[in-house]
């Protein structure tokens, strides 16, 4: 099965019934309840940490939340560079920012090691193209980059890789509900365990990248947090 016949209108029928056992399997408090969320999601991973506290560690002045909910090329990770970049060039030090990513729906490979996109043929599924090859991406171009695979005309290369912008202060996270659903329907077309993949996914998390109960959940508490809205 291929994403577009995953997402077309005309299996919306196929796609409902694919959300509500995974809704199914996750039980339904857990979808309303980001406490039980919480329990489903992250117990049992190395990724164990209260989704609330994560978002209260930010300090910074300025504050703002990138919602990605599609790959949408560079720009999930250059727009945050951006920031840090304008922010610096008019007189604020990288220390008064802070920056969320929130990974969601389409955009959640990219929280994914190299291992999982080659297994899963993420490229393939989520229609991202590997910058370096043109063909569909087997790894995660934004995780194990070149210091010149990205560059800005008039800027030249920018290091916008995530654990660089993890260096520079910018806090990524990925919906839970995504990766549920996802696992879900990858694991059903493989004839998988369902349960399995999840697990596999959640373990192959690049390190700093905060599991949420959901992607929307993130996108109103970090807002709640202080931070300035951003659709990418």
């Amino acid at each position: 099965m291929t994403k577009d016949k995953f997402i077309q209108p005309a299996n919306r029928r196929e796609f409902l019934g694919k959300v509500t056992g995974a809704a199914a399997l996750m039980g339904v408090a857990s979808l309303v309840n980001p406490a039980k969320a919480n329990d489903k999601i992250f117990n049992g991973t190395v990724k164990d940490a209260d989704p609330d506290e994560w978002f209260k560690t930010m300090k910074g002045k300025h504050r703002i939340v990138f919602d990605c909910t599609e790959p949408r090329e560079i720009f999930p990770f250059a727009w945050p560079k951006v920031f840090l970049m304008s922010n610096a060039a008019s007189g604020t030090p990288e220390s008064d920012c802070n920056e969320v990513v929130i990974l969601r729906h389409n955009a959640i490979p990219y929280a994914m090691q190299d291992s999982l996109w080659a297994k899963y043929k993420f490229g393939e599924f989520f229609k991202i193209n590997d910058p370096r090859t043109k063909a569909p991406a087997t790894r995660n171009p934004f995780w194990k980059t070149n210091p010149d695979d990205y560059k800005v005309p008039g800027i030249g290369p920018v290091q916008i890789g995530i654990p660089e912008l993890q260096a520079s202060g910018v806090m990524f996270c990925v919906c839970g509900v995504a990766i549920q659903v996802f696992s879900t329907v990858m694991a059903g077309t493989m004839n998988m365990d369902a349960a399995a993949v999840k697990k596999e996914w959640m373990d192959g998390l690049i390190s700093g990248i905060q599991p949420m109960p959901s992607g929307v959940w993130a996108v109103g508490r970090a807002q709640e947090n202080g931070c300035a809205y951003c659709n990418v």
